[in-house]
């Protein structure tokens, strides 16, 4: 498939993740303010709960991150940019991009970054992915 069909394609993708993380999230707000209004038995329970809300204020954190990503992709596809590495400008490989679709930067760079940032013992998901991508290429 040529690269300007897997781009489009992913575009499709994209949008799908961007509409279903919309909506998840305004459900998943609209739910943790209901349980917020409804009263706790005892502490145990209030801890439980506490926990809980955590948990998936964490999650919403991550989702509402992913979100973003995606719409600035869009962006970028709107724009004519999406699909190279913003660090470097070659393109990035579409293995990575099926990967992670809302990659800003190519393997190589990406890496590079994490180098200079300090966060090259830390294991990030995108880091996982591209170990991944290495192995099946």
């Amino acid at each position: 498939m040529p690269r300007k069909d897997a781009l489009l394609k992913l575009r499709e993708n994209l949008i799908r993740r961007r509409d279903a993380l919309s909506r998840a999230l305004a459900g998943d707000l609209s739910l943790l303010q209901e349980l917020h209004q409804q009263k706790t038995g005892d502490v145990l329970d209030a801890a439980a709960d506490t926990m809980q809300d955590e948990l998936n204020s964490q999650l919403l954190e991550v989702e509402s991150r992913e979100l973003s990503a995606i719409e600035e992709a869009i962006m970028r596809m709107e724009q004519g940019g999406y699909g190279d590495c913003v660090d470097c400008g070659k393109p990035i490989p579409l293995t990575r991009l099926r990967a992670i679709p809302y990659a800003t930067e190519c393997i190589a760079c990406r890496r590079k970054s994490e180098m200079s940032s300090g966060a090259a013992g830390a294991v990030s998901w995108n880091r996982v992915f591209e170990d991944a991508e290495v192995d099946s290429v």
